[in-house]
């Protein structure tokens, strides 16, 4: 979803409309997969910009009904309720405290109008507070939310991937307190525990609730904000450098 109503293509937070962003974009493409006549959906979460609790793609998808025949599955990349979803996420997007207020009030409502529609109750969801409400609003279509991290995982086979390797390298945009709730870097995290396998991230920024909880390195603060964002590549190839020289 990132790719229609993502962080990134609104500029950041710092220029996003926290308010008026939607996933229109995101229903748009499941709607076309639809027309053509997909039988198997996924719709993997994270990077979001959005906050309208699914809205704009619910109503994107002109005809909900051919969900019915398809597996609708939502890829969750956080554990995060659907009302909690503005008040967790909503600053890192580039809301105020006032706007957080606005789409949290904005996201109860949501809950009353999909379960009086759809009747599906997604305040009780698990992860449906993800993408901003996203998987609440395609939950309320029908869709299986799974965590994103066991799904990918098992796509790509990665505990065989894992064998005899030494170190593992994961990362995020934002490290905080909620990487390490259902996210890749606290999944990696445990897995990596779990096989006694060194483990380190690569991040753009790390709030500093979270320092010392994982060897990691912040791009922002080692190659500054500006080459961060718009040298990501070449930041992240030093900072893998420095991590590989460190763990020799």
């Amino acid at each position: 979803m990132a790719c229609a109503s993502g962080l990134l293509l609104a500029g950041g937070r710092e220029k996003n409309d926290a308010v008026a962003a939607s996933t229109t974009g995101t229903g748009e493409i499941i709607d076309a997969a639809l027309d053509l006549g997909a039988k198997r959906i996924i719709v993997c979460l994270g990077g979001s910009a959005t906050t309208d609790g699914g809205l704009g793609a619910v109503r994107a998808i002109q005809t909900p009904a051919r969900l019915k025949g398809v597996e609708f599955v939502v890829a969750c990349d956080v554990t995060t309720t659907f009302t909690d979803a503005a008040k967790v996420f909503g600053p890192q997007k580039g809301a105020s405290p006032a706007q957080v207020q606005l789409l949290t009030t904005r996201l109860e409502r949501l809950v009353q109008m999909y379960k009086e529609t759809y009747g599906v109750d997604v305040s009780r969801l698990p992860g449906a507070g993800a993408a901003g409400g996203l998987a609440g609003g395609l939950a309320a279509l029908g869709a299986n939310l799974v965590p994103g991290f066991d799904l990918v995982a098992q796509e790509v086979l990665l505990d065989e991937l894992l064998i005899d390797v030494d170190l593992i390298i994961t990362g995020e945009g934002y490290m905080d307190n909620e990487s390490f709730s259902g996210k890749v870097v606290g999944s990696m995290a445990e897995l990596a525990a779990e096989k006694n396998i060194q483990i380190s991230a690569i991040c753009g920024e790390i709030h500093q609730e979270v320092q010392g909880r994982l060897n990691s390195l912040s791009l922002v603060e080692l190659f500054g904000r500006d080459s961060a964002m718009q040298q990501p590549l070449h930041c992240i190839e030093q900072a893998a450098l420095k991590l590989l020289r460190d763990a020799k």
